[in-house]
């Protein structure tokens, strides 16, 4: 397999079509979750998908009842965000039982019921685990707090008597701090993200020399403890038919100053996992929250994620409508209405992804529930799809976000909900609202007061619903639907032929997608002839084709050069 290579020529307006980002055909065989390398994600943010019980927070009875629906946009998977017991400081990323469903959501049993009647539709679940911390109301950290020491058998967390000199204190979100102990133990306990959500114990980096007793070795009872509470978490949820886990902050486990060594270890302890899981659950599928880093050795991990607020995905979709967090530097998404963006800081992410990994699948979403939605701003749903055709053949593992398949609105200045605003310009809320099924009250939601909901719901009357769009085929519900239906295989090749407006490549020899998400037309020559199979906007002339602003398509080549054809 070779490596991926990035080149754009261009001679008197023609595009050669030699210049290639070639992705190699995938050899997945015997790979743990071979499976998920042709899936296609569906995210579902549970406490606002479907409320079945009418107390305003979405439900699994409500996913159950709504499993026809998710079949028909053609998904394999539903990854769900945290559905764990929690207090919901931090809308369920602050665990207080991981072998718990938390009751607002059922019970375990309603969990196990979904995974099967998913299954039965040809569909897997995937949870969300929180690996690196926990809830201050979790029973261990409640054991702890109340000690007057350290736990015989190891800390689970970590703990200093003594505030570290130079140690962190910062009340940011998001910054590992040390927050004083709010108990009968005496000192200062490590937090992950917010003060309660302290950090697990995984050990840290040896540093000879130093009086740290609270720097346990790796190895040590307190993160060997917490190492097989991980495959006791995931082995537990997979003996119930759960097909996988995607990891929040994976690779925030060994905490150390000297970062670089403090990843190592990390990654080392996944691979101690993923050896487990190949021997006892080989079918099980492990992602992580970013890209794995690359540090020699095989992966533990089944896929890189581009996630939604970091530069890949951002430079491509980001307007900043939703706000600016502070390591994000202000840019012109490619795609947008004023078609000054580049997809260079893109293709070269995906090319440094693929560099230590050309057949490994990474995971591209619409949007998820930490940023801001594709319809984000002035855009509209004419607007989308261009970026959704993109995100459906580019030779990603695409995902869904709930909603994007009917065009949900990002909605501004919504309540703080469950720690929604962890920075003055970072509203995760507006992501986070009731998913839109029709013109009932509540958007048919849930039947309880407005007053009452998780979040409010969108107020605008033209809002896109399921039911408004279920039997019009020029919908975006039915848009994204046969966009599943003819997207062409993930594994195989994309061919490059020309990097700036109009984007176009070519799938697996004989596949060209051409994409104009600006608002002035665009023209792109390729020799031979084409046959539409999906588009808008496509006109074709000779040699030449031109794309309306907006336009879109995905055409087949004449000849058929090579690999596959449609995915159904």
């Amino acid at each position: 397999m070779g490596t991926d290579s990035i080149y754009v020529a261009r001679s008197g307006g023609r595009v050669a079509l030699y210049a290639t980002l070639s992705l190699e055909l995938l050899s997945m065989a015997g790979m743990a979750g071979d499976w998920f390398a042709d899936a296609v994600m569906y995210e579902i943010y549970p406490q606002s998908f479907a409320d079945s019980d009418g107390d305003g927070v979405g439900d699994l009875r409500g996913v159950i009842e709504r499993l026809d629906y998710i079949a028909s946009l053609g998904v394999d998977v539903i990854w769900f965000n945290p559905c764990f017991a929690s207090p919901f400081v931090d809308a369920g990323y602050d665990v207080s039982d991981y072998l718990a469903i938390a009751p607002r959501y059922g019970s375990n049993d309603d969990m196990v019921e979904l995974v099967e009647k998913a299954g039965a539709r040809g569909i897997r679940v995937m949870l969300d685990l929180v690996a690196g911390h926990t809830s201050i109301q979790h029973a261990w950290f409640q054991k702890e707090l109340a000690a007057d020491g350290p736990d015989p058998d190891g800390d689970r967390y970590i703990w200093c008597e003594q505030l570290p000199e130079g140690g962190w204190t910062r009340d940011t979100p998001g910054v590992p701090a040390w927050v004083p102990s709010p108990g009968p133990r005496r000192g200062w306990y490590l937090k992950n993200f917010y003060d309660e959500q302290p950090a697990l114990n995984f050990g840290w980096v040896a540093r000879p020399g130093r009086d740290e007793p609270w720097r346990d070795a790796v190895d040590a009872p307190g993160p060997l403890r917490n190492r097989q509470a991980l495959k006791d978490i995931i082995g537990f949820w997979l003996a119930k038919g759960v097909a996988g886990f995607r990891v929040d902050m994976a690779f925030s486990l060994v905490k150390d100053e000297l970062w670089d060594d403090g990843i190592r270890e990390t990654v080392e302890i996944w691979r101690e996992i993923r050896a487990w899981l190949d021997e006892a659950y080989p079918d099980a599928v492990l992602i992580p929250e970013g890209s794995e880093p690359r540090t020699g050795g095989s992966f533990a991990f089944d896929a890189d994620f581009f996630l939604v607020i970091k530069n890949a995905h951002a430079s491509l979709f980001d307007n900043h409508a939703a706000g600016i967090l502070p390591f994000q530097a202000p840019q012109d998404p490619f795609f947008d209405e004023a078609g000054k963006g580049s997809t260079r800081p893109f293709l070269d992410a995906w090319h440094g992804a693929r560099a230590a990994g050309p057949d490994r699948p990474i995971v591209l979403a619409t949007a998820d529930h930490d940023y801001d939605r594709l319809r984000v701003g002035s855009r509209t749903e004419q607007q989308l799809r261009a970026a959704l055709m993109f995100l459906f053949t580019w030779g990603n593992v695409p995902c869904l976000y709930y909603g994007d398949e009917i065009g949900m609105r990002y909605l501004p200045d919504m309540p703080d909900v469950e720690g929604a605003i962890c920075n003055p310009t970072y509203n995760r809320a507006g992501c986070r609202t009731p998913m839109q099924w029709d013109d009932s009250p509540n958007a048919g939601f849930s039947t309880a007061d407005p007053d009452k909901l998780y979040l409010p719901v969108d107020p605008d009357p033209r809002r896109p619903t399921v039911a408004a769009q279920e039997d019009d085929p020029d919908s975006t519900l039915n848009f994204v639907r046969e966009l599943i239906r003819v997207r062409p295989p993930t594994r195989g090749t994309t061919q490059v032929i020309n990097e700036g407006y109009p984007l176009a490549y070519i799938r697996n020899g004989s596949d060209l997608v051409v994409l104009n998400p600006r608002r002035e037309p665009a023209t792109i020559t390729v020799a031979g002839t084409a046959t539409p199979i999906l588009a808008d906007g496509i006109e074709h002339d000779g040699d030449t084709i031109t794309v309306a602003g907006f336009g879109y398509g995905l055409l087949r080549l004449a000849g058929d050069a090579a690999g596959p054809g449609s995915r159904r």
